[in-house]
């Protein structure tokens, strides 16, 4: 590993990110690494870990490799392995832009999620396509405190609980995992929605992702979220022939969310890069013993 260790810091709608460029995938991240970048008073500060590695050069995405060129190798900010990052992989775009790898237009991104196809635009939004909702069957409950609430069970490529509350100050702190039922529905843990009305088509949300506690938002969640009231509202773009937009506010900004009737769902939003620097290579392993 060279002493210096290039990283840029970005985020989408306040959901911010430590980028890590390595073309050929030469730099180990040990979850303790991750973590320790993630500080955000030891480290540099992030809700998780965009390592940037071309799809051919890494194990798990050489297969995705004719499909996409680059692999969002993500890391949730306690070092632990996430299938998808939506705001991620508009930010991990964004960088791919900023370094001269893309221009506007249409991209493809290759995730553990899939490949995932992309949209920079000139205005500044990228919109991202997140693939199709699955809704496991069973009933799902979450409480916090003595309140409990049911919830939608709904699958973006990682598992989320979507629950439609009178008030968001009913989720509390969120700064760890509120208790669910029945345990066996999320058996690697799961990330928990808080929602309520803000008008026609328009909801907000606040959110506990696992791995990393609250964050300010989550791309994935929100298109949970939009699934989970379209399905509330007798709004199925499968049933009507008509594709359904949400607006979703999320506490660092709003995401748009559309689903169409052949069940692909589209989320569109900022993405910003707003730093760049050197890691010390000796510090961080040091931090990981």
């Amino acid at each position: 590993m060279s002493t210096r260790i290039a990283f840029l810091k970005g985020h989408g709608t306040e959901n911010d990110f430590v980028i890590v460029p390595d073309p050929e995938n030469l730099i180990e991240l040990a979850p303790a690494a991750v973590a320790a970048l993630c500080d955000r008073r030891a480290g540099i500060g992030g809700d998780g870990v965009l390592h940037v590695v071309r799809s051919a050069a890494h194990p798990e995405a050489a297969g995705m490799a004719a499909g996409a060129e680059w692999f969002m190798d993500y890391r949730n900010s306690d070092g632990s392995i996430a299938e998808m990052c939506g705001n991620g992989v508009r930010v991990f775009a964004r960088y791919l832009q900023h370094a001269g790898h893309v221009a506007e237009g249409d991209i493809t991104i290759a995730t553990r999620g899939g490949v995932k196809t992309v949209h920079i635009a000139k205005d500044g939004d990228v919109t991202v396509g997140m693939g199709r909702a699955r809704l496991p069957e069973g009933d799902v409950t979450v409480s916090v405190g003595e309140r409990s609430w049911p919830a939608r069970n709904v699958n973006m490529g990682n598992p989320h609980a979507v629950a439609f509350v009178d008030d968001l100050a009913h989720a509390g702190d969120l700064f760890s995992q509120p208790p669910f039922s029945p345990a066996a529905a999320y058996p690697d843990g799961v990330n928990i929605e808080f929602v309520v009305d803000r008008g026609t088509r328009h909801v907000a949300m606040r959110v506990h992702e696992r791995g990393s506690g609250e964050t300010r938002s989550c791309a994935t969640g929100a298109c949970a979220v939009a699934v989970a009231t379209a399905r509330r509202d007798g709004a199925d773009p499968a049933a009507t022939g008509t594709p359904v937009t949400y607006t979703v506010d999320v506490p660092g900004g709003r995401l748009v969310i559309t689903e169409h009737p052949d069940g692909e769902i589209e989320m569109t939003g900022p993405a910003v890069i707003v730093a760049e620097g050197e890691i010390d290579a000796k510090w961080l392993e040091n931090v990981v013993g």
